[in-house]
């Protein structure tokens, strides 16, 4: 209890210096965050180098980030909302732009290519977590512009019109089309009006990150990596920083990706940076330290792939309930002042499957 406590008091110190020490945040965070109201949500905050270290530039800074994000809602989201709600009227298709233009720069095929990407995201978002009831409970504070909205179409309306679109039609095999009512299946129900679900919050920032990074877009498990983050934020105690819940998971969420992206694009799996050599390191590490072990997998030929490939691209995340799941993807993914993840993810997932084959000796 005694240690318990001095840790607690060393946390509480660091967290509320005017100068915070980085490199002293990181050594405590490594060993697990204490489950104190306010200190898990801080801590990510400033080792995902979302906050500065100065707390004195804290306000004008958040104001400016939340400033920011509530532009990219209204850029991304309800303008185009607004200008495609209701355009079922003639149109001239003479001149004006229109759903069958082939115009590579026309916004109907931007609008089309959103809309796919909004499909694959929804799926995702709507089985995020669901060992815990969270994601889909209302959350305390949603975007009002978006859930009181009358006249524009929301992220919620653009996914029902295209599951409608793309699993009511169906071929046989004489070519003839058929029509089936009946939808897919969903995880997570939507809500009445003027509210919304956490994992509409998740879905709304991921949708934002693809349409910000066209490059990358969106990858099957961003899903997995922004829902801790988002978890910890809108779980907290201090409702000034639950308020923004969303604005600041999208920026810490933003930084991280930043240092993992190259596992997400699979051109680069066999590059230096990719996932692919990421597993070579893990298979070349784990030789030097246990051969007996990587001699057993060469023997059973079990590849990395089969059980590594989601360790590495997810950070664990899927391995630990939260919020201890949190504190894992700290621990391997934090970024320090260098811009640089530390530690390294392969030593710590060596770490764990040499201590399982010891745990399993022991049974033995």
């Amino acid at each position: 209890m005694a240690a318990y406590k001095a840790k607690l008091d060393e946390f509480h110190q660091v967290l509320s210096e005017d100068e915070i020490d980085l490199k002293h945040l990181e050594k405590i965070c490594f060993n697990g965050i204490p489950d104190v109201p306010g200190i898990r949500p801080l801590s990510w905050k400033l080792l995902l180098n979302y906050l500065p270290v100065n707390r004195s530039k804290w306000p004008q800074f958040l104001e400016k980030q939340r400033h920011t994000y509530n532009n990219f809602i209204k850029e991304m989201i309800v303008d185009p909302g607004k200008q495609h709600f209701g355009q079922n009227e003639k149109m001239d298709v003479t001149f004006e732009d229109h759903p069958l233009n082939p115009n590579p720069d026309s916004q109907w095929g931007a609008y089309f290519k959103d809309n796919k990407v909004l499909v694959q995201i929804d799926k995702d978002v709507r089985r995020l977590c669901p060992d815990i009831g969270f994601f889909q409970q209302a959350c305390d504070f949603p975007c009002e512009e978006i859930v009181n909205a009358q006249s524009m179409e929301t992220l919620r309306k653009r996914v029902d019109c295209s599951v409608l679109q793309f699993q009511t039609v169906t071929k046989n095999r004489q070519g003839i089309y058929n029509v089936i009512s009946k939808k897919a299946s969903q995880e997570y129900e939507v809500l009445t009006n003027g509210q919304e679900s956490h994992w509409e919050v998740v879905e709304r920032i991921l949708f934002l990150y693809a349409k910000l990074n066209p490059g990358i877009a969106y990858v099957q498990g961003m899903n997995e990596i922004i829902g801790p983050i988002y978890y910890i934020f809108a779980s907290d105690a201090d409702i000034s920083w639950k308020k923004h819940a969303e604005c600041d998971a999208f920026f810490c969420f933003t930084n991280l990706m930043s240092e993992i992206r190259d596992n997400f694009i699979k051109t680069l799996d066999d590059s230096a940076m990719g996932i692919g050599n990421m597993m070579k390191q893990l298979m070349t590490r784990l030789e030097s330290e246990d051969i007996a072990l990587w001699q057993r997998f060469e023997k059973q030929d079990l590849k990395p792939q089969f059980y590594s490939f989601r360790w590495l691209t997810l950070m664990l995340s899927q391995e630990f309930p939260m919020p201890g799941q949190s504190d894992c993807i700290q621990s391997n993914g934090i970024i320090d002042h260098k811009k640089k993840p530390s530690p390294p993810l392969v030593p710590v997932v060596i770490i764990a499957i040499i201590s399982c084959r010891l745990y399993v000796i022991y049974l033995r």
